[in-house]
């Protein structure tokens, strides 16, 4: 039981982890002469760096929000497992607690989708999506997994 409970926890913190690279870093897409992602844009020109504030367009903020939640929820999620592995009675099942991680894994989808679907109008051809936003798409299932694993889960003595 306790291996179940750290391999519980590791797979929650692998999502946890990936959730705030993919919201933090400034890899959402590359190209040879710079960056973006969500909240600031990067060109390379003549061996400088220059960088300016992501679009306040409303799908950006959207975008921003969602991948933020995710982390929210996801860090209470933690939070409220371990509360509840210490509170709740003998048989009991842990359903705040997948019910926030699950909610964590819908947010980034719907984040990742909206990337995915507006980035065309606002990114240049020659961009490709870069790591940042792989990990985003990795921790969706990541996190939907261990909603799921959360809310089938039984607490044992």
């Amino acid at each position: 039981m306790l291996l179940l409970l750290l391999g519980i926890i590791l797979l929650h913190v692998a999502a946890l982890v990936l959730l705030f690279v993919s919201t933090i870093v400034s890899v959402w897409t590359s190209s040879e002469t710079g960056t973006s992602d969500l909240w600031i844009n990067c060109t390379i020109t003549n061996g400088g760096s220059h960088c300016n504030p992501a679009s306040t367009g409303e799908w950006i903020q959207a975008v921003q929000a969602l991948m933020i939640l995710s982390i929210i929820f996801s860090c209470l999620s933690l939070f409220l497992f371990f509360c509840q592995l210490f509170t709740l009675q003998k048989g009991g099942r842990f359903f705040l607690t997948g019910t926030f991680q699950i909610l964590a894994s819908l947010f980034v989808m719907s984040g990742a989708i909206i990337y995915t679907v507006m980035s065309p109008d606002w990114v240049p051809e020659t961009d490709v999506f870069g790591y940042s936003y792989i990990l985003a798409w990795v921790a969706f299932p990541l996190a939907l997994i261990s909603g799921l694993i959360y809310v089938i889960l039984r607490k044992r003595e």
